[in-house]
């Protein structure tokens, strides 16, 4: 069946990104994208820091190809990375940041961890943010911390294509600590958007004067028909006749 074929590759697929993402914890990986070429698999991982995913001289990017080969079978892969700029700006990377300082510093400094994020985030240009830290935080008791600012879509397909969400776990000696990122970008086109002109722009549409006359031609009028109407005859009331006098 071609159906199980897709499924198949797909799960593969999946496999070998979350083996990616195991093996590049804690550098800045953000995603890893699979394309399938004649020569081989060719495999993009876009980080913050390249140099700590390809390592010295190399290395790192060796290991990875061998596991690759071994584990999933692939014949030539071939790794790529690509730097991503605005690292405040990608939710994947902001999850894993705020993970990394929760096992370094304690789950004490969670509200400075939170709120200084959050400010580095808007200061890159997003337009809203939502930060969510569930677990055992700052007590022994499992709670959810919430940090909100600025404007975010929360239903409808903007949510779901244009949020930029991503996950991460933080392992303390309280227990595990999950952490939500949602970030809104500036570049998002969002339907209630308007924009307000300073000048007036006149847009002029130009239409052939053959189309408009053949146009004419084609209108037919119909001919008007004439209402018929019937008079009728006047009967004319007789008048009553006089008494003779006697």
């Amino acid at each position: 069946m071609i159906e199980r074929h897709f499924v198949a590759q797909k799960l593969k697929e999946f496999m070998v990104k979350e083996f990616i993402t195991s093996t590049l914890k804690r550098i800045g990986h953000s995603k890893t994208t699979i394309q399938r070429t004649p020569l081989g698999e060719k495999i993009t991982i876009f980080a913050s820091s390249p140099g700590l995913v390809v390592g010295r001289k190399g290395q790192n990017i060796r290991m990875l190809t061998e596991e690759l080969k071994k584990k999933f079978e692939f014949d030539n892969p071939q790794i790529e990375t690509v730097e991503v700029t605005e690292k405040n700006l990608d939710a994947a990377i902001v999850a894993e940041m705020i993970a990394s300082t929760l096992e370094k510093f304690g789950s004490q400094r969670f509200k400075a961890i939170g709120h200084k994020t959050m400010s580095d985030i808007l200061r890159a240009g997003a337009l809203g943010v939502e930060i969510i830290m569930s677990g055992k935080i700052p007590g022994a008791r499992a709670k959810n911390w919430r940090f909100y600012q600025g404007y975010l879509k929360k239903c409808g397909e903007f949510a779901r294509s244009g949020v930029r969400t991503a996950y991460a776990v933080a392992q303390l000696k309280s227990g595990s600590i999950g952490i939500r990122v949602k970030i809104m970008p500036s570049d998002l086109k969002l339907p209630d958007h308007i924009e307000v002109l300073d000048e007036p722009i006149i847009i002029e549409e130009e239409t052939d004067i053959k189309e408009t006359e053949t146009k004419k031609k084609k209108v037919t009028t119909k001919p008007k028909k004439k209402k018929t109407t019937t008079k009728k005859p006047k009967v004319k009331a007789k008048k009553p006749a006089k008494k003779d006098k006697e």
